[in-house]
């Protein structure tokens, strides 16, 4: 409970000093910005790497995964498209409902409500002693599979941002060879798992895509620079490791440390949203819909994040409708263990402020991150109540 409310409270204060520090370090700002950010990507590719050493398939039954696969993928959608919708059709004017920037931009940013917390989930529930269950089971490929989904899917959004350029025929062709790749020599590579190893190869991912970006963006200019994001990289790297547990004291530690700097990383990341007139100024600047947005007040702000965290959940309560082989009990608990949010999906937000979004709308999902990351805890005693239900005596024995 501590760890998941810290994840919280650290989001939180990067966002309050994302308000403070412009001021404070004046035009040295833009200096520290880019350290900040550039550490930010490391932890990312460090979260990433071990989400892929998590994900083990057997691949000679690799059309038994299809069935779960589709699960996820719509568990991932729904909530995704719902959320979409909601920003579009409630905070943006009517003018804008059939407008394909402001479709384009809300469709990528509300891509953060899309992934389950892996991590998150299957270290509490493990410690609640259900790993032997059916449920944490499942739930382990759904949530690797929604995190995959939620990577591959940032391709076609990345397409619909920058449009369809050379860059994009070069981000796909390596897209398409790094899941090859991942998926021929999956498990194959018996690399050192210890923190500091991972650390060096998050560190080397993220001094390549950056560097490529750097590159081209001398080259040919930001407007047509190769940005090749993290995300998909550094969970091949992690794919091609031999999964090893290295479950210790100093490990944890560190792992944790990480996770808690993202998210004070992320929340740092934020655009200031004192000063309204400034903001919607800026926004109009950039020629984003969702950063041209007036800002809302705190109380109405507030309300749409409760809307947003309900729908979010609504949409993931699909598992619920499948696996009708199982009792209620168990497929509810898969939908609500699906309900947790974390790196992954702070990692989506930290994306869309790279294509200048902002207003509003970045504000709630941001805050709505933090709602669902103080309900896990509760998310998951509800899953453990449900699933001691359909619990046998052989299983509790074991656990």
């Amino acid at each position: 409970m501590r760890k998941v409310l810290s994840f919280s409270l650290f989001l939180m204060l990067g966002l309050v000093a994302s308000q403070l520090l412009p001021d404070l370090f004046g035009s040295s700002y833009s200096t520290f910005k880019a350290y900040s950010d550039t550490l930010l990507y490391v932890c990312l590719a460090f979260i990433m790497i071990n989400v892929g050493r998590e994900f083990e398939i057997d691949k000679t039954r690799w059309r038994s995964y299809a069935t779960d696969y589709f699960i996820a993928m719509v568990t991932a959608a729904l909530p995704w498209l719902l959320i979409a919708c909601y920003y579009i059709f409630v905070l943006l004017p009517q003018e804008y409902w059939a407008n394909g920037d402001a479709w384009r931009e809300n469709l990528l940013l509300s891509r953060f409500a899309a992934p389950t917390s892996a991590g998150i989930l299957f270290t509490m529930l493990a410690a609640m002693q259900l790993s032997k269950s059916w449920i944490y089971r499942k739930i382990q490929v759904l949530a690797i599979f929604d995190d995959l989904d939620t990577i591959l899917l940032m391709i076609p959004l990345q397409m619909l941002m920058i449009g369809m350029k050379w860059q994009m025929g070069v981000i796909v062709a390596i897209v398409v060879v790094l899941l090859m790749i991942g998926w021929r020599w999956q498990g194959c590579w018996d690399a050192r798992q210890d923190w500091k190893r991972i650390l060096g190869w998050a560190i080397v991912v993220s001094g390549l895509t950056l560097g490529i970006y750097f590159a081209t963006k001398y080259l040919y200019g930001p407007e047509n620079s190769i940005h090749i994001e993290v995300l998909l990289p550094a969970f091949v790297i992690g794919m091609l490791m031999k999964h090893r547990s290295i479950d210790t004291p100093t490990e944890r530690r560190v792992a944790t440390g990480i996770s808690f700097l993202f998210m004070l990383l992320v929340g740092l990341s934020m655009p200031q949203v004192t000063g309204a007139v400034d903001t919607v100024a800026e926004g109009a600047a950039t020629g984003s819909v969702t950063a041209s947005q007036p800002m809302m007040s705190w109380y109405v702000i507030a309300l749409h994040v409760v809307v947003v965290s309900a729908l979010s959940n609504i949409g993931k309560m699909m598992p619920m409708f499948f696996y009708r082989d199982r009792k209620l009990s168990e497929r509810l608990a898969l939908s609500v263990g699906m309900f947790t949010r974390g790196e992954v999906g702070a990692g989506v937000i930290f994306i869309a402020l790279g294509y200048n979004l902002g207003g509003p709308a970045l504000i709630i999902s941001v805050l709505t991150l933090v709602l669902n990351l103080i309900l896990t805890v509760f998310f998951v005693l509800w899953v453990r109540k449900l699933a001691l239900r359909s619990y046998t005596p052989e299983e509790l024995s074991e656990a």
